[in-house]
């Protein structure tokens, strides 16, 4: 259970982190082939909260792989 409440958390302060971001840089639009599209703040949310997660987990693979080491 413990793990779980830290792997959430880091989701949400990667999700906050995100959200931060798209507040300072404001809106970003990406245009291909003459084509434009503007990105909202979800992506930025998403990807915060995702890369919140992947941090935790390369975290608790090392602290495995300590563990596994000191047995």
């Amino acid at each position: 259970m413990k793990d779980g409440f830290k792997a959430a958390t880091a989701g949400v302060v990667g999700a906050g982190a995100g959200a931060a971001t798209y507040g300072v840089i404001g809106g970003v639009g990406i245009a291909v082939s003459g084509t434009a599209v503007g990105i909202t703040i979800g992506p930025f949310i998403a990807i915060g909260a995702g890369l919140g997660l992947a941090g935790y987990g390369l975290y608790w693979l090392g602290k495995q792989v300590g563990v596994k080491k000191e047995k």
